[in-house]
């Protein structure tokens, strides 16, 4: 079973070096110890979710609270060149969540959230700043569990018009349509830049949204006979984007 990851302050993984001792405190020092029952000797790694990290082994537990960590090995994950991007529409209820964690397991850079015009979930207010942490929480939980060392980055949620300049400048864009000619399986792709999938709700992306993406530059593509619910729709073609890139070679 591989090491479990814990959340460290760039600053101390930047300055370790093997035989080091870094401390994990604070929330993520709390579940090492009470939650997780790690014990000296045991394996981890640490990482600020940018692409900075470290494997080690428990040195010492201190109290309830907190572990020093014996440095092995210092990790880095550089930024890709070619970035998956999937700006997904506003689900009901909490598949935004599901979607958030499922992207993040199998690799996706980015995730922004998008109120299109046939979402019946709205982010207002207070409201809609609670729905983002969460969103941002469950990108930052589910890198830890899938082992990532750079968490994906959860924007500011975006209007139509917003998400037709991302796409503007994505070295390519891709709108999933079920009635879309090209499929996303033999699109061509761009040696680096971002790679912009368009998610939308459950009703669909409207023709006028569709007509704004496509003065952007980007194109409806299906996935395939089937018809993916919103919140699987970016998983599937987050994964089938990856392998093409080489990232799950």
């Amino acid at each position: 079973m591989t090491a479990p990851v814990f959340v460290a302050g760039t600053a101390a993984l930047a300055a370790a070096v093997p035989g080091a001792l870094v401390r994990l405190d604070g929330a993520e020092g709390r579940h090492a110890v009470a939650v997780r029952r790690l014990a000296v000797g045991e394996q981890l790694v640490l990482t600020d979710g940018e692409g900075l990290g470290v494997s080690g082994t428990v040195a010492e537990v201190v109290g309830k609270e907190a572990l020093e960590v014996r440095v092995a090995e210092a990790l880095a994950e550089p930024e890709p060149t070619l970035r998956v991007v999937v700006v997904q529409a506003l689900p009901k209820g909490d598949r935004g969540e599901l979607a958030v964690e499922l992207m993040t397991e199998v690799g996706v850079d980015q995730v922004v959230p998008w109120a299109a015009s046939r979402c019946i979930t709205q982010w207002k207010g207070d409201r809609g700043q609670k729905a983002l942490g969460k969103w941002r929480a469950t990108a930052r939980e589910a890198g830890k569990q899938s082992r990532r060392l750079r968490f994906p980055v959860v924007r500011e949620p975006m209007s139509t018009r917003q998400v037709a300049e991302l796409l503007s400048g994505a070295a390519l864009g891709a709108v999933l349509h079920e009635e879309g000619a090209l499929p996303l399986a033999s699109a061509g792709l761009p040696e680096q830049g971002e790679l912009v999938l368009v998610v939308g709700p459950e009703g669909g992306v409207s023709p006028d949204e569709l007509a704004r993406f496509a003065e952007a530059g980007a194109a409806p593509y299906r996935l395939g006979s089937t018809v993916l619910r919103t919140s699987t729709a970016g998983v599937a073609a987050g994964a089938l984007l990856l392998g093409r890139t080489g990232r799950w070679g």
